[in-house]
């Protein structure tokens, strides 16, 4: 009883592969409101309405209707949640265009 772990809690340390899988299995099937990108002025622009995440085989993915908009190595990703909840960051480097990449995606608002 005593030596089972709480599949719950997430590793201690953030820069860990664990941690970075535990959180895009967290993030994983979550419905989209709005998908922005920042660049590298601190600009947010709108890049999709509406959308959904995804972790499959290995690579967590933005998807977008038909649209993937984002693609990265699951063991790559840096992913935290906004501190509203409402919504999270993920940085990584992007597989469709190859350069670093800084995604703000809001979830749809339900109730669990």
């Amino acid at each position: 009883m005593f030596g089972l772990k709480k599949k719950d809690k997430p590793p201690k340390n953030t820069d860990s592969p664990e941690f970075r899988r535990w959180m895009a299995e967290k993030l994983d099937g979550r419905s989209l409101r709005y998908i922005l990108e920042r660049d590298a002025n601190g600009t947010d622009t709108v890049i999709a309405k509406g959308g959904v995440l995804s972790n499959f085989e290995g690579k967590f993915c933005v998807i977008s209707g038909e649209k993937t908009l984002f693609c990265t190595p699951t063991e790559d990703l840096h992913a935290w949640e906004f501190l509203s909840l409402e919504g999270a960051t993920l940085t990584g480097i992007d597989e469709i265009t190859g350069k670093e990449r800084t995604i703000l995606a809001y979830y749809k608002y339900y109730r669990d």
